[in-house]
């Protein structure tokens, strides 16, 4: 899995093409990636059949247009042209449609500084964020773990170095979700 597959398979959608006809000033400003590592048990599992990955990835590829507005192409959806709403309208960073991110290598890369870290949960679950901010292509994120454990990560794209790591569990962000409550 790599960025590139995703953008050809956005390309070669009629939405795309339609869009870019429409919207020629437009460009792409962020990527939402959600990669499901956990496995799902196949009802035949009597017959000997193998579980495989989730199920739940998703690919969505935003556009800022001329008149400062976003679309989202949502490729799990057929390439499904979506308008979205932004409360606040702020120009965001172009992102160059040439990128050469694996995230076969993200995931390793991930793995890595988890071993450093003394965390040895298994990862179920990625949700990205790749955006241009300050000139500079990151991928943010929350990694989900077994254990009902999360990492919140942000990653570099250009040096493949991570910037940032933090592990918490799903009780530490209820309790900060209750005490604002409060």
């Amino acid at each position: 899995m790599n960025f590139q597959f995703y953008f050809e398979k956005l390309k070669e959608s009629n939405n795309y093409k339609d869009f870019v006809k429409k919207e020629p000033n437009s460009f792409l400003c962020s990527c939402f990636f959600v990669i499901d590592k956990q496995k799902v048990e196949p009802l035949a599992t009597l017959s000997g059949s193998q579980s495989k990955e989730g199920q739940d990835n998703k690919q969505h590829f935003d556009y800022f247009t001329e008149d400062q507005k976003f679309f989202s192409f949502q490729l799990e959806q057929d390439c499904k042209l979506v308008p979205v709403d932004v409360p606040e309208i702020k120009k965001p960073g172009k992102l160059p449609s040439d990128l050469d991110l694996d995230f076969n290598e993200i995931e390793k890369l991930i793995e890595h500084k988890m071993v450093n870290e003394k965390i040895n949960n298994k990862i179920q679950k990625f949700l990205f964020s790749l955006q241009n901010i300050n000139n500079k292509i990151l991928l943010n994120g929350t990694v989900f773990i077994s254990m009902l454990g999360m990492i919140r990560i942000s990653i570099d794209v250009e040096n493949m170095k991570i910037l940032d790591f933090e592990k918490k569990s799903f009780f530490d962000v209820m309790k900060v979700s209750k005490k604002k409550k409060d």
